[in-house]
């Protein structure tokens, strides 16, 4: 079993900044795709953002790609999502995953492939 705690979240204003963390109790082989998740009310939640422990491989929604940077520091167990130029589109719940990768080395983007999950974060960006 893996456990995540998530903190960060916050109100900012229209082009503002917040860094989401997220603190994983152990890395296993289901924690070799980390990821953030975002849910907007009423919608299925939706990859943003993620990375491989193993090698720091990153990838993006292109919704947020060139503000969202997603980084990690395997000592803490603990990966980061630095939000830049935040937008009120940007106002969800922001959550923290973990899963295995295929046998091929990917990280899939469905969330059903995600076991691990944080509590959540409210992100809110007032225009």
């Amino acid at each position: 079993q893996v456990q995540l705690v998530e903190s960060g979240g916050g109100s900012v204003q229209a082009g503002g900044s917040l860094r989401l963390s997220c603190v994983a109790s152990r890395y296993t082989a289901n924690t070799a795709c980390m990821a953030y998740f975002r849910q907007f009310p009423g919608k299925e939640r939706e990859r943003v953002a993620r990375i491989r422990p193993a090698d720091g491989s990153t990838a993006y929604a292109d919704s947020v790609n060139d503000r969202f940077t997603i980084s990690q520091d395997n000592a803490k167990k603990t990966i980061y999502l630095q939000m830049n130029n935040l937008k009120p589109e940007d106002t969800a719940m922001y959550y923290c995953a973990a899963g295995p990768e295929t046998a091929g080395g990917t990280c899939l983007v469905g969330l059903k492939t995600y076991r691990y999950w944080g509590q959540g974060t409210q992100v809110a960006v007032s225009a």
